[in-house]
């Protein structure tokens, strides 16, 4: 597959399948994100929204079908060249996970950590910790947090290395109607400095919010394979 060039996808499926076992989970999946565009994935538990995602950032690789970041056929690429690839994508995952021993501004700077980086200044850090409303919060230990001050963290978190991607699993799953609305504009803030963003929820309220907000394509997997969903949202 060529290298990307300027304008085009920075995600791309074409026919991908993939599975866990001998039934194909997904099947016959194209899949095209355009730098800047705001996309949702919906679908019953169980059909495969994870899986996907997991496939956007090069944890999975398909058993058919091919999956480029920037423009680089995944299975081509080297441990390194992955590694390169996931510094450009923030994922905000569904179980939140932090090392509960270190307080929250050493979590959201892991990252930077992991990948070789410097770490942020205090003052990048800082602001990125006001921005999601957690400054209070900076020391605090993560099973001191409340399930929105966690979800906070982890979108906070995922944006640490300013991606050109997030990509975010059910970010409002398991916080009430305000927080789902904080979280969104958040969201929505990254998109409108040109971000790209997709979302996977079972929230179709949320996704009504959004597209009175921003251009929100909305996707729905069914039957294992990837539809785009009519207007009755």
């Amino acid at each position: 597959m060529p290298k990307r060039r300027q304008g085009q996808d920075v995600i791309d499926f074409e026919d991908v399948t993939f599975g866990y076992g001998d039934t194909p989970l997904l099947a016959g999946v194209s899949l095209h994100l355009a730098p800047g565009s705001f996309h949702f994935l919906t679908g019953p538990s169980g059909a495969g929204k994870t899986t996907l995602l997991r496939l956007c950032y090069a944890d999975l690789t398909p058993d058919q079908g091919h999956v480029a970041l920037f423009g680089q056929d995944t299975r081509a690429m080297s441990r390194d060249d992955v590694a390169l690839a996931r510094r450009r994508i923030g994922v905000v995952h569904q179980d939140q996970k932090f090392l509960d021993h270190l307080p929250l501004a050493e979590n959201l700077a892991l990252p930077l950590t992991v990948s070789g980086q410097p770490g942020p200044s205090e003052t990048d850090l800082a602001e990125l910790l006001r921005w999601v409303g957690l400054e209070a919060q900076a020391e605090a230990l993560p099973p001191a947090l409340s399930g929105g001050e966690r979800q906070r963290a982890a979108l906070a978190r995922a944006i640490i290395m300013s991606p050109e991607i997030i990509l975010a699993d059910e970010p409002t799953g398991n916080v009430d109607w305000e927080m789902s609305l904080r979280l969104l504009r958040l969201i929505v803030e990254l998109n409108r400095m040109g971000k790209t963003i997709l979302i996977a929820t079972h929230d179709l309220n949320l996704i009504r919010t959004a597209k009175q907000q921003v251009q929100a394509r909305v996707l729905r997997i069914s039957n294992r394979q990837l539809h785009q969903a009519g207007a009755d949202l």
